[in-house]
């Protein structure tokens, strides 16, 4: 058994690839940026063996771009590939909503509203990394009836792109307050299984989003 398969190994690959995800999300190595393997070994304190393999794994998922013989680099913030991740959103998240209204049970009612109000009440004292699982949670929450595995996996892997350009913008506190009262707007409809109104604000949602979303990039 090598070294990668161990299942100590296995465990601190997991543990390093979820601490690199959440810091590629919240904007810690530069758009572009080369990321040193020496660097990364001292500051995450792990081995090689299992950092390559959360490196690897990383940019399977399309959060680093791997580079023949040269490492691994943090990808670039273009405005181009944030309109293809928000338009592959609006569609897939639109229709798992609609799916969602449609198998949804009295539990997912009651877990939508308990996801709504601890998001609710996080208010500007909160913690940025709270308040993102919360607004995750929240999300997931919306659609997790939806019936499909994939469709939620696909979900979550262009949340995860999303929030990498999102994340890293410079605050725009005119648009957020109109996106957090949607987040209410998104419930009621969703319990009252208007399922073509909740759509329209979902789609409406996610691209009043993007256009925060879209301060992180240069100017074209």
């Amino acid at each position: 058994m090598t070294q990668a398969t161990r299942p100590g190994s296995a465990t601190t690959a997991s543990r390093i690839y979820e601490a690199l995800r959440q810091d590629l999300l919240n904007g810690r190595f530069g758009a572009g940026e080369r990321l040193s393997i020496t660097r990364l070994r001292e500051t995450y304190q792990v081995g090689l063996s299992p950092l390559r393999e959360a490196l690897n794994r990383l940019a399977a998922y399309g959060l680093l771009r791997q580079e023949n013989q040269r490492g691994f680099r943090v990808l670039e913030l273009t405005r181009a590939e944030l309109a293809d991740i928000t338009e592959m959103r609006r569609q897939l998240e639109g229709m798992a909503l609609e799916l969602a209204i449609q198998h949804g049970d009295d539990e997912w009612e009651s877990q939508l509203l308990a996801a709504n109000h601890r998001l609710g009440r996080a208010g500007e004292g909160t913690p940025v990394g709270e308040w993102e699982q919360l607004h995750t949670r929240f999300h997931n929450a919306l659609v997790a009836p939806c019936g499909s595995t994939w469709l939620l996996r696909f979900i979550s892997q262009l949340h995860d792109q999303f929030d990498r350009y999102r994340r890293v913008a410079p605050r725009a506190q005119e648009l957020r307050h109109r996106l957090d009262a949607q987040h209410q707007e998104l419930v009621d409809l969703a319990l009252a299984r208007d399922a073509r109104r909740a759509r329209a604000l979902i789609e409406e949602h996610i691209t009043l989003s993007s256009e925060v979303a879209k301060r992180s990039c240069r100017p074209a």
